[in-house]
């Protein structure tokens, strides 16, 4: 019958446009849990030191690669860390290459390892007009960092001082917004049809402030751009399955070892890789729109950066709830996958 519950969908296999696999051990532990779910990735390049040069992505690729599973088809998608010194000629020559899908925009300080990000938006202007020139993406982590602005208004202080302006400058630029958390940010993109988009993380569909602060600090729900209120999570979980092909998955899964996720001034970043795909088919059939997971994480992205979707697919199985490991190892230590703080019942099969 047409209206029996949805206990298996099929769907082309999803994409992360968001995604930070480290570096030596880290790498090497997380790496295997994207590879197994993803067919491509956006790898962000804020290692120490960055990932500035064509050269530098190149040899970061091969690191990726070598720390995959034998036989693994999984494609990383390298990006380039825009400093105040980067060479416009470089990021065209890497792009053309085929090394470098897109330029990351820190503003320095904004999060985990950004200190080399931009200050002065002005001395990057170069840059910027040979990617809309090429076509390249510049993906940007959109916060202010301004000490005197609260860090729940980054995001929206961000889009007005900072986006709107290089954007009215540059407006063939073609820009990804990631890890957007606010009704702002979404309303921003739906109002600006031409050569923008945006990214939405797992984590950002789930929680909302109020997870990491209320009764009790929990450092696992940490992460930047912080979670914003609830009426900002609900803003996202609407675009998330409103089919609206400029929003799309990036996961931001962003792995900490526990030791650095509880000092006294702890790490931000969540590791949602391992679970992702079991959280957002809850998060989509909670909503009524199980069927939309598809765009979501498998052909929005695609669209956007003007590559083929995936032709393999992946299936989701809904039964027993999952019991997945709370913790994976590194030769580094523990590191702490998201618990969505609910029962997950969906899981990719095998």
């Amino acid at each position: 019958m047409s209206g029996d519950p949805i206990t298996r969908l099929t769907l082309r296999r999803p994409d992360d446009w968001h995604l930070h696999l480290r570096d030596g051990a880290m790498l090497r532990a997380v790496a295997p849990h994207s590879a197994a779910h993803f067919g491509r990735a956006i790898v962000m390049p804020n290692l120490v030191p960055p990932v500035v040069t064509g050269a530098e992505a190149l040899a970061y690729r091969g690191r990726i690669l070598e720390a995959l599973p034998e036989g693994s088809d999984f494609e990383p998608l390298m990006t380039l860390y825009l400093t105040e010194d980067t060479d416009p000629a470089d990021v065209a020559a890497a792009h053309a290459e085929g090394i470098a899908t897109a330029v990351k925009l820190y503003p320095a300080g904004a999060t985990t390892n950004s200190a080399s990000g931009v200050r002065d938006f002005d001395k990057v202007r170069p840059v910027l007009d040979k990617m809309a020139e090429i076509g390249m993406p510049l993906c940007v982590h959109g916060e202010v960092t301004n000490a005197d602005i609260d860090i729940f208004d980054r995001e929206k202080v961000f889009i007005d001082k900072v986006l709107k302006p290089i954007r009215k400058a540059n407006p063939d630029l073609r820009v990804v917004m990631e890890h957007v958390t606010t009704q702002d940010a979404v309303d921003y993109v739906r109002d600006n049809p031409r050569n923008l988009a945006a990214t939405i993380t797992t984590h950002h569909l789930i929680i909302n402030r109020n997870a990491i602060l209320a009764g009790g600090i929990r450092p696992h729900y940490y992460c930047l751009p912080v979670a914003k209120r609830e009426t900002h999570r609900v803003a996202l979980v609407q675009a998330a399955i409103s089919g609206d092909g400029r929003f799309f998955l990036g996961t931001d899964s962003a792995p900490h070892t526990d030791a650095r996720k509880l000092e006294p001034c702890g790490c931000a970043g969540i590791f949602s890789a391992p679970v992702t795909m079991s959280c957002l088919a809850e998060v989509f059939e909670t909503a009524g729109r199980l069927k939309q997971l598809e765009r979501f994480t498998s052909l929005n992205g695609p669209a956007f950066y003007k590559l083929p979707p995936n032709e393999e697919t992946i299936t989701l199985v809904k039964g027993d709830p999952l019991e997945g490991p709370a913790h994976i190892g590194t030769d580094d230590g523990a590191v702490t996958v998201f618990d969505p703080g609910f029962p997950l019942h969906w899981r990719v099969e095998a």
